[in-house]
């Protein structure tokens, strides 16, 4: 079982991480931190060994970058994934030198989150079945098996877009229909229904009717917060 301590300053964003974890097989998390200090605490705890630490990028007392070298100072042999809505070129590369194995930049479906949890499983059980001397070929594909590619969308929908869409109904103070979020993002109610729906089938929204009329109810979508 791959142990896993949860760090961000958002408490919405720390139980959901949390809950997404929980639905990946073969991991488990053993701790949560709010902030930096209480990031790097855990980490040195002896009594609760951490092997991967899902880490935010940005917060109050200390950005994830100090968190990551820090760690290492201190020889912990973690393993971290970045998980932050920090996308700069700068901040991407100061990650990936400081042995961060992978990147995910908010906000995001649980079908991103879990591929790449899998895609670090699979790294991680690699490294298990190596014994003595790896070959090149070995190397290549356990190093391969972090390079975790997207899943394909549905024809006719772009990344950019759904990342659009679903930030626009995570801000939201309730549940929004298919109109609002297309008047809101400049395009047509049926197109952001299609978006609206590959998020709740992918588990990231919650469909809820909407009653106040005569007819049939509304259906809106609502941010699945934990």
């Amino acid at each position: 079982m791959i142990r896993v301590l949860v760090v961000d300053d958002d408490a919405l964003a720390l139980e959901l991480h949390t809950a997404y974890v929980g639905r990946v097989p073969g991991f488990e998390v053993i701790g949560q931190a709010a902030g930096a200090r209480a990031a790097l605490t855990a980490i040195a705890d002896p009594e609760r060994p951490v092997d991967l630490v899902l880490l935010d990028m940005t917060m109050p007392d200390g950005g994830g970058l100090d968190v990551a070298r820090r760690a290492r100072a201190m020889g912990a042999g973690v393993d971290i994934i970045a998980v932050t809505a920090v996308r700069d070129a700068a901040t991407v590369r100061a990650a990936v030198s400081t042995g961060v194995v992978q990147y995910l930049i908010k906000p995001f479906t649980f079908a991103a989150f879990r591929e790449r949890l899998e895609a670090y499983r699979a790294y991680v059980e690699g490294l298990d079945r190596a014994a003595g001397e790896a070959t090149q070929s070995e190397v290549d594909a356990l190093l391969g098996t972090l390079r975790a590619v997207s899943p394909k969308l549905p024809k006719g929908l772009s990344d950019e877009t759904l990342q659009a869409v679903a930030e626009r109904v995570r801000v939201s103070p309730g549940a929004v229909s298919s109109t609002e979020v297309g008047e809101r993002e400049g395009m047509s109610r049926v197109t952001a229904r299609r978006y609206l729906e590959h998020l709740a089938d992918a588990g990231r929204v919650r469909r809820e009717p909407r009653y106040g009329g005569p007819g049939r109810p509304e259906i809106t979508y609502a941010w699945v917060r934990a």
